[in-house]
C-alpha cells in the first residue's frame, strides 16, 4: 500500500491470501502449527479468529543481519505466520509505518483502522485489521491513554511513552450482527499508568460500547491473575480471559514475551485476548512459531482465539 493510502482512516484492501503452510520447526515441546497447518486458520462464517500480535518495532538502524531483532529478516516471518493463520481480526502493537506492508502482504483483503501514536504516520501503531469481505465499520476512534485523551501524543499518568487505544464498532455484512473490538498497548514501566489505562478500557466498554459483544486485544505489559490491570478488566471486571475460558487450549500456556528465546510454559502471559461474557470461546492458542533456522518473527508470541458471538 502506498504511503498516502496508509495514512488514511481506512487502509488496506483485497482479500486474505491463500494460506501457505508454515513448513518449519517450531519452539521446543509444541509445534506452532500442526503438521504444517495453521493452529486455528481461517474461521468459518459463524466464527471469528481474533489475534493479538506485538510485531516488535523496526530497529534496522541499530541491528545487523543475523541478529534476532533485525527487522529485514523478521519481516517475511511475520507475513508467513499471518498468511498461515489468517485471522479475521488482528490487533497489532509496536507496528511502525514502514512495517505495515508486511501485514498488508499477508492479509490483502483486510482494511486497517488507526494511525501513529504521535499523529499521522508518526511512531508506533496499535492498529486494528479487519476482514473487509465480512465486516463493515459503523464507527471507530482512537484516543490517548492520558487525562487528555483527545490530545495527540499526550501522556499524563507517569508514563514517559505515549500509549493509545483504537476501537471499532463492526457489523457482519451477511448476518447483520454487531460487535465491538478494542486494541491497545499499555505502558511497560508504570503500574499506576497501567491501572488507569485499564480503567479507561473499562469505561469505554461500559459506556460507548455498552450492550455490544466485545473483543479486546493488546500487549498489556501486565501479568495475568496478579496485576492491577488484569484485576480491573477481568478479576473484578466484566471481561473474560479467552485463554482461561476456552473450550480447547491448543498449546501450552507459553509466556508471550520470550524475547527471542525459547518460550517457557507457565511464565507470564502479558499479551491477552479478552472478551465480554456473551462471547463463546471455542479455541485458544499461543503461537511460538520459528523458522528452520530458529528465528522468531517477534520478541512476542501472538495470542489467538476462535470465538463465536
Amino acid at each position: 500500500m502506498n504511503a498516502l493510502t496508509r495514512r488514511g482512516v481506512l487502509a488496506g484492501s483485497g482479500a486474505v491470501a491463500v494460506a501457505g503452510a508454515l513448513g518449519h520447526s517450531a519452539a521446543p515441546a509444541q509445534a506452532a502449527s500442526r503438521g504444517g497447518r495453521a493452529l486455528i486458520g481461517k474461521a468459518k462464517r459463524h466464527e471469528i479468529h481474533v489475534m493479538s500480535f506485538n510485531i516488535r518495532l523496526d530497529r534496522s538502524s541499530s541491528t545487523k543481519p543475523g541478529e534476532p531483532d533485525h527487522w529485514p529478516e523478521r519481516r517475511p516471518l511475520v507475513t508467513q505466520l499471518l498468511e498461515t493463520e489468517r485471522p479475521t481480526l488482528l490487533g497489532v502493537q509496536e507496528a511502525q509505518f514502514g512495517q505495515l506492508g508486511a501485514i498488508e502482504d499477508a492479509l490483502p483483503q483486510h482494511k486497517m483502522l488507526g494511525y501513529g501514536r504521535k499523529g499521522g504516520s508518526k511512531d508506533e501503531y496499535s492498529a486494528i485489521f479487519y476482514d473487509s469481505t465480512r465486516y463493515e465499520v459503523l464507527e471507530w476512534d482512537q484516543f490517548w491513554l492520558s487525562d487528555t485523551p483527545q490530545v495527540i501524543g499526550s501522556a499524563t499518568w507517569g508514563n514517559t511513552v505515549t500509549r493509545i487505544v483504537v476501537w471499532a464498532r463492526l457489523r457482519d455484512v451477511r448476518r447483520g450482527t454487531e460487535f465491538a473490538m478494542v486494541n491497545t498497548h499499555f505502558d511497560h514501566q508504570s503500574e499506576p499508568a497501567r491501572i488507569k489505562s485499564a480503567d479507561a478500557i473499562l469505561a469505554l466498554a461500559t459506556d460507548e460500547l455498552a450492550g455490544l459483544p466485545l473483543l479486546v486485544t493488546g500487549d498489556f505489559n501486565s501479568s495475568v491473575h496478579r496485576s492491577g490491570a488484569y484485576e480491573t478488566l477481568v478479576g473484578a471486571g466484566p471481561l473474560l480471559d479467552t485463554w482461561d475460558v476456552a473450550e480447547d487450549q491448543l498449546t501450552p500456556a507459553w509466556n508471550t514475551f520470550p524475547g527471542y528465546k525459547d518460550p517457557v510454559a507457565g511464565n507470564d502471559r502479558i499479551d491477552w485476548v479478552l472478551s465480554s461474557k456473551d462471547v463463546r470461546v471455542k479455541r485458544a492458542a499461543i503461537n511460538v512459531f520459528r523458522d528452520k533456522n530458529g528465528r522468531y518473527p517477534s520478541d512476542h508470541a501472538p495470542v489467538q482465539a476462535l470465538v463465536q458471538l
